[in-house]
């Protein structure tokens, strides 16, 4: 594949091996060679095999736990290539740590999404592709161009050969009132009625009261959410769903980040599935019976392809 001149190359840190190896099988082409490794004195070090001069790089990278040294593996590695004097470097990062902390949410707050941002960018990247960042006005704290794809068309398809001629069986509910326009967007896609949970505190201290805009009594139901961390929102919804009458709960969300006591959360709730896209690698202490996890690497790849070709990344968020 060579359409300007330029050569399409297809490199990864360690955080994404697995999804870079995919999407360059979907491109026909083969791997970068690059080696990140770590001095004695925990310096990363990043040692780039082949010459990148003139090339079109792309550099599959999420910035997961352990979130700062994944976050330096990708900065070197775009200076390297920088420096290695690469036509076009893009960060292709199916998940954007930082992301939650995207605002001042009490005084003298840092806002660590934007800094991420200018590093990404004085190191040298001239170019974001990402997935389901969890405030999609983060696109704006870069000065280079950001692609920003979804995670629900894959969820959706997914779950829609399920829901089939049982539309009116299902039920899509959104896990808090942040969810809203993602689980709405996945609604519309799998044909089914939309309901909202809506958490209240009544005062200091005194556990959440979960109420149910909508119904769920006697439908099965599929949560949907951006992310799974510690669980506990999650957890705590399924809990309420299942005792305003639905008949079963299955969670999807595109970055299973699983923290802390996600996983025994999730194997001792009420929920039967979880749906989750491979943005985030999972270990093998964290792979549960319960866990579905959905291939990210085809999307990545159409969308290497369009930019590489010059062409329009929006067609693929119809």
């Amino acid at each position: 594949m060579n359409f300007h001149g330029k050569e399409i190359k297809i490199f990864a840190a360690n955080a994404s091996k697995s999804v870079a190896k995919q999407i360059s099988e979907c491109l026909g082409l083969p791997m970068g060679k690059s080696e990140v490794t770590t001095f004695s004195d925990g310096e990363i070090s990043v040692s780039l095999q082949e010459s990148v001069r003139g090339s079109d790089c792309f550099i599959v990278q999420s910035t997961c736990a352990p979130v700062n040294n994944n976050l330096m593996e990708l900065l070197i590695m775009i200076d390297a290539m920088k420096r290695a004097s690469a036509a076009r470097i893009t960060a292709v990062i199916p998940y954007f740590g930082y992301a939650r902390q995207d605002r001042k949410a009490k005084a003298r707050d840092p806002i660590s999404a934007k800094l991420c941002a200018d590093l990404i960018t004085t190191a040298g990247a001239d170019r974001v592709l990402t997935m389901d960042l969890h405030a999609a006005q983060i696109q704006g704290f870069f000065n280079i161009p950001v692609d920003h794809l979804r995670g629900v068309p894959l969820l959706a398809s997914f779950l829609k050969e399920r829901v089939a001629d049982h539309v009116d069986d299902y039920v899509v509910v959104s896990p808090d009132l942040g969810s809203v326009t993602r689980a709405r967007d996945f609604a519309t896609r799998v044909g089914t009625p939309l309901a909202i949970v809506d958490k209240r505190r009544q005062k200091a201290n005194v556990c959440e009261v979960m109420n149910i805009i909508g119904s769920v009594q006697g439908k099965k139901v599929i949560l949907v959410d951006d992310m799974i961390d510690t669980a506990g929102t999650l957890c705590n919804a399924a809990k309420a769903i299942m005792e305003h009458g639905a008949l079963s709960v299955t969670a999807c969300a595109t970055h299973g980040v699983l923290s802390g006591p996600a996983i025994q959360r999730i194997q001792d709730s009420v929920i039967d599935e979880v749906v989750l896209l491979d943005t985030v690698p999972l270990p093998p202490e964290k792979k549960l019976d319960k866990i579905t996890l959905l291939p990210t690497a085809p999307t990545f790849a159409e969308a290497i392809e369009r930019i590489y070709e010059d062409k329009p990344v929006s067609p693929m968020f119809i």
